[in-house]
């Protein structure tokens, strides 16, 4: 009995001290009419607005005010309601967070945030009149990833110059590896990317990160100096985005340098920020490791922490996940077997890169590297387009006419009226195993062509260029080909087909039917005896 009683003398004793050194934050959201950042005695506060400190989330009362706990190393945030937007800075960097670290980021190799200094007595956000409507869209890539000044230069012509003036697009999104290790170029790839003129989210990547960090919560003080919290969510229509770094680094899971996961603290995160979300909205979780593993052997992300967000979004009928880090293209559907715990799969969309294979290949006249992809997906990037919670999504090959969807493969030569094993194969860069692909040759009927996972043999040709030239190609050579995962293929017989020359059509109709179509012609010649 006496030791239970100091047992409980110790605990009060212990929740006594944590009252009296715990912080509360507090300020008001308000409605910033005027943009001048500042409360004005005729702007008013916004109620039931989201709040959060990367755990926590709390809503702001009728009059806009909130309170939420506060450590010495938290940023707080506020989580946008649907019909507004955020304040951007000169970079076109949403505005949307406050960090508080007294003394500041640990010292490490690129500096982080600097001393903040005391707890402000109101932390307000200002919240500006946006765009009320259902259907938006939004701008999406991966991977910049530039490794010099140089390759910021291909990025800013080969990617934002197309994007200058895009229309009727709400924002973008980079989905990390904004830059290769070199986070003071965080600055430079800013600046390009801000002439798109729209506000810009980033996530942070592996190649993002500080390698000198001793913890996981201490590998992201650049990136939050820069771009604020690593974590954080925000609302567009009837979306709810939420964005995590799952760069599991240090990594203490496996033997690799990082692997995919997540924190305590963000599983935390996402069920509370969740709670405050209707059920009828479509979820879009961004992150920059795909939740999928890339390879069949090992795990790239831990299995155990995809199960776990599963569970917390087993109340979702409406989700999507997005990732980039690979530099190829794909969508993944998760299904029961995965752990996913509804009767319709869970799409998650592995996009194209702006840096295709790492800005490698031959230079156009413009002097930017061609970088197809290993999977023969040309660089670009994607525009989604929300209606509600349902989505559709458009990929745009950089340096390319909007019609450019597909690239067709296959034999310039066919023997007339002889045994002949070659193939026609159909690289449709935004498709899956759920679009029909078909083709004819001249005025035949249309037949099926065959969903195969391998390398795209386009890719194959262009290495074989490299590796067999008589001279050193200019640039750096392109990465091997690895299996693509929008690739279909047939194979035909030249019995009946008239010599000269002849077309093979293609006619793909993708998951939300819509039909994309294209052709290339080919010549029937005489065999030589």
């Amino acid at each position: 009995m006496r030791k239970l009683l100091i047992v409980s003398l110790l605990l009060l004793a212990v929740a006594a001290l944590f009252a009296q050194t715990e912080k509360m934050a507090s300020g008001i959201v308000f409605h910033d009419l005027n943009d001048n950042g500042t409360k004005d005695s005729n702007e008013p506060g916004i109620s039931g607005v989201a709040v959060s400190n990367g755990v926590d989330v709390v809503l702001t009362d009728k009059d806009g005010k909130y309170q939420i706990p506060v450590s010495n190393d938290a940023i707080i945030f506020v989580i946008k309601p649907g019909e507004y937007k955020y304040p951007v800075n000169e970079f076109m960097l949403p505005q949307f967070y406050y960090i508080h670290k007294p003394e500041g980021s640990p010292e490490q190799e690129y500096p982080g945030v600097k001393p903040t200094g005391a707890l402000p007595k109101s932390i307000d956000f200002g919240l500006l009149t946006g765009n009320d409507s259902e259907k938006f869209r939004i701008v999406v890539f991966s991977d910049p990833q530039t490794y010099s000044l140089d390759e910021i230069g291909y990025y800013d012509k080969g990617i934002v110059e197309e994007l200058i003036g895009v229309e009727a697009a709400e924002f973008g999104i980079t989905l990390g590896d904004i830059v290769g290790d070199r986070l003071d170029f965080f600055e430079p790839i800013n600046k390009a990317t801000s002439r798109i003129g729209l506000p810009w989210f980033h996530v942070m990547g592996n190649h993002d990160i500080n390698f000198d960090a001793d913890s996981q919560l201490s590998a992201d003080e650049t990136f939050s100096s820069v771009f604020g919290p690593a974590n954080y969510a925000f609302n567009q229509g009837k979306v709810h985005f939420v964005v995590l770094d799952n760069v599991f680094y240090p990594n203490t899971y496996n033997d690799k340098r990082y692997v995919g996961g997540f924190r305590e603290d963000q599983f935390l995160f996402v069920k509370n920020t969740l709670e405050h979300v209707p059920n009828d909205h479509l979820v879009v979780i961004s992150t920059h490791i795909p939740l999928f593993n890339e390879y069949p052997f090992g795990e790239t992300f831990i299995d155990e922490h995809l199960v776990r967000l599963f569970e917390i979004l087993e109340d979702r009928p409406y989700t999507l996940s997005l990732s980039g880090h690979t530099h190829t293209q794909r969508h993944h559907y998760f299904t029961e077997e995965d752990g996913w715990l509804h009767e319709h799969p869970h799409h998650h969309y592995n996009v194209a890169t702006a840096s295709g294979d790492w800005w490698s290949g031959k230079k156009d006249e413009n002097g930017i590297p061609d970088a197809v992809m290993r999977d023969g997906s040309p660089k670009g990037y994607t525009f989604i387009n929300f209606d509600g919670n349902t989505y559709t999504y458009d990929f745009k090959a950089a340096g390319h006419s909007e019609d450019y969807k597909m690239r067709l493969y296959g034999p310039k030569l066919v023997p007339y009226n002889f045994r002949y094993r070659g193939e026609f194969f159909v690289n449709f860069f935004q498709g899956s195993e759920n679009c029909k692909v078909e083709y004819k040759i001249n005025e035949d009927e249309w037949r099926l062509m065959r969903y195969a996972i391998e390398q795209d043999p386009y890719i194959s040709a262009l290495r074989y260029e490299w590796d067999y030239a008589t001279s050193l190609p200019e640039g750096v050579r392109p990465s091997n080909p690895v299996y693509s995962h929008h690739l279909w293929k047939t194979r035909f017989t030249s019995s009946g087909l008239p010599l000269g020359t002849n077309t093979f059509f293609v006619k793909v109709t993708d998951k939300f039917g819509r039909e994309y179509y294209d052709q290339m012609d080919f010549e029937v010649v005489e065999v030589e005896q």
